[in-house]
């Protein structure tokens, strides 16, 4: 039996009633300013209590065994961390790090991190999510994938790098680099 007509009349009708419309965003503008890229720079400390804010859900398989600075290869650790002002815990906390973490290295110093930063500053609210590889003892930049709220569209990295690697808490200066596209900025203003 020969298919429907039905099935060919109705896309028709859709395209009738609802035309596509395109529209170019190419835009050749040959001024000799430069535009404005809002950008924001601060630092926050990211503090990491063993068994209180941090876990290993799942034990690694290899390398060296559980310390301050490494896990065994495979280790999947689970965090929900407050990051305040100074690298004194007990300073104001501006901000929430929430993540995962798998070592990745067979030296226990290295491991894939994702983390969602839900941030409250002074002229900012937002969370922003980062993902990356982190080196125990050394300085890591972490690519920032997105955001939501005031960092909606938001790109740049974040730079970890350990302050105190001693105790049951470790605590890590936290660096960010963030930047609004143009189209970002324009957007947020229209909201607004």
């Amino acid at each position: 039996m020969a298919p429907s007509v039905q099935i060919y009349f109705l896309p028709l009708v859709l395209f009738a009633l609802f035309p596509i419309k395109t529209t170019s965003t190419s835009h050749h503008h040959h001024h000799h300013h430069h535009n404005h890229i809002k950008s924001l720079h601060f630092s926050l400390y990211q503090h990491e209590t063993i068994n209180k804010t941090g876990y290993i859900i799942v034990n690694g398989v290899a390398g060296p065994g559980t310390s301050q600075t490494t896990t065994p290869f495979g280790t999947l650790f689970a965090f929900e961390d407050p990051m305040t002002v100074t690298a004194n815990r007990s300073s104001k906390v501006l901000a929430i790090a929430e993540g995962t973490s798998i070592t990745s290295g067979l030296d226990g110093l290295r491991s894939i991190s994702i983390a969602k930063i839900t941030l409250r500053l002074k002229h900012h609210s937002g969370s922003i999510s980062i993902v990356g590889g982190t080196h125990n003892i050394k300085p890591s930049d972490h690519p920032v994938v997105g955001g939501t709220g005031d960092f909606i569209f938001v790109q740049g990295y974040v730079r970890s790098s350990p302050v105190n690697l001693k105790g049951l808490t470790v605590t890590y200066k936290i660096e960010f680099h963030l930047y609004w596209p143009p189209f970002a900025t324009q957007l947020h203003a229209s909201v607004n």
